[in-house]
């Protein structure tokens, strides 16, 4: 059976390994691990395609230690226990390298599942390197995560994914034998969406789709024409997978519920975890709904709570209720763009000081320093309120959250320009 060429062309050495200076660059903390001979637990947090499999490979090569391998797939406590207990006997060979036990797919792993690796990673008998495409903070248990640094890896760029495509032609013995003109790449890295596996995938399959003695010169056309008559089937560990998340959420921000819908049985059909689909539904009703309909996000919440506990299929009914309402629902992004302001302007202004009318005083000398002198307290008036300035001196009245347009949104304008007069006239 022949290779694919993604599995053909992946490199050995942190030499050969394109992309993720960061970690593997000359001042990248991984190459600073290797070359002091002290590796830690780790999670690699990244996209599909982004070399997270073949990264914790190399280390293993790399650093000369036994490498045991699980997929959270098709490994349960037993196999866990079995892997350690081997780990832990070749370990013994060793002085100061124990072995590393890589475990794909890791935020698959239930929390029993978890928690029998807590004692080989803390006692030292393995060292972990896990692989996750999701936000570890989200599926790994916090006794797990405290032990191991966690790396995130980028999807490739423009000119990563170039390198690879001219590594394949030029190193890989059944593409240098072939007689190709790679004239257009834009379609190629365009649909590979910067996972480097689908590129490769995506070129052998244009490849191969010509004669074996025949000139191939790949333009745009070319691959765009071929890919659409070979349509790959949604893949949650992979392909499809960002592209399908990526119209289900603009197709509920668009308020359209039949694309939302269908995305929606796209995935489930395709056996996506729905507490990945419910996460992502608790983001957009705060990004994209926010104040103009604060009911979003309870129902939201709700919905992930309802989907941990009923699971498959059953929690099909409970995300199509809250998907059609998420649709439905009046839109802003007035709260998102009013973090994303204040956060560039403490980016610009630093750490500046808080007026000392509004700092804690719990202390006698708080007191003699002035610490919450003049601090009017906002219920000792009128409609409880008072003016008063409560950003820092050099930042005062600047305006971050601006309401959006809508009726509840509307009100709350209203409501601050009733309060504030022209502090806050919109």
């Amino acid at each position: 059976m022949n290779e694919p060429l993604a599995e053909r062309l992946r490199p050995h050495t942190l030499n050969d390994y394109i992309s993720q200076p960061h970690l593997v660059g000359p001042s990248g903390i991984l190459t600073q691990q290797l070359k002091q001979g002290v590796i830690a637990s780790m999670i690699f947090w990244g996209p599909p395609g982004t070399g997270k499999t073949t990264l914790a490979t190399i280390v293993a090569n790399e650093s000369e230690r036994p490498f045991y391998t699980l997929s959270a797939i098709n490994s349960g406590v037993k196999d866990i226990r079995e892997v350690i207990e081997k780990a832990k006997q070749s370990g013994g060979l060793f002085t100061t390298k124990n072995p590393i036990l890589f475990i794909d797919e890791i935020h698959r792993f239930s929390k029993s599942q978890q928690d029998s690796l807590l004692q080989a990673v803390e006692k030292g008998w393995v060292t972990l390197i896990g692989a996750t495409t999701e936000n570890p903070s989200f599926e790994v248990i916090p006794a797990l995560l405290s032990r191991c640094q966690v790396y995130t890896l980028n999807s490739f760029d423009k000119s990563d994914l170039e390198a690879l495509l001219h590594r394949a032609m030029n190193d890989d013995v059944d593409m240098s034998k072939r007689d190709i003109e790679l004239k257009e790449t834009e379609a190629l890295i365009r649909l590979s969406g910067g996972d480097a596996r689908k590129l490769l995938n995506i070129f052998e399959l244009i490849v191969t789709s010509f004669e074996a003695d025949k000139k191939i010169v790949i333009t745009n056309e070319i691959v765009t024409q071929r890919v659409q008559n070979n349509t790959v089937r949604y893949d949650k560990t992979g392909d499809q997978h960002y592209d399908i998340i990526s119209a289900f959420i603009k197709s509920i921000r668009g308020s359209d519920p039949n694309a939302a819908v269908y995305w929606l049985a796209r995935m489930i059909e395709g056996g996506e975890d729905v507490k990945f689909i419910a996460r992502r539904l608790l983001i957009l009703a705060s990004e994209d709904i926010g104040n103009a309909n604060p009911t979003a996000l309870v129902i939201a919440n709700n919905t992930f709570q309802a989907v941990s506990v009923i699971g498959h299929p059953e929690s099909r009914i409970i995300l199509s209720q809250c998907v059609t309402y998420l649709a439905t629902s009046p839109k802003s992004n007035a709260a998102y763009k009013a973090i994303g302001k204040a956060q560039q302007l403490v980016k610009e202004t630093g750490d500046l000081s808080v007026p000392l009318s509004i700092r804690n005083a719990p202390t006698k000398l708080m007191k003699e320093l002035g610490y919450g002198n003049d601090y009017q307290y906002a219920h000792d008036y009128n409609n409880n309120f008072v003016p008063h300035e409560f950003l820092p001196e050099e930042i005062k009245n600047t305006k971050l959250y601006e309401p959006g347009n809508n009726s509840r949104e509307n009100a709350q304008r209203e409501f601050l320009k009733a309060r504030w007069k022209d502090k806050y006239k919109y």
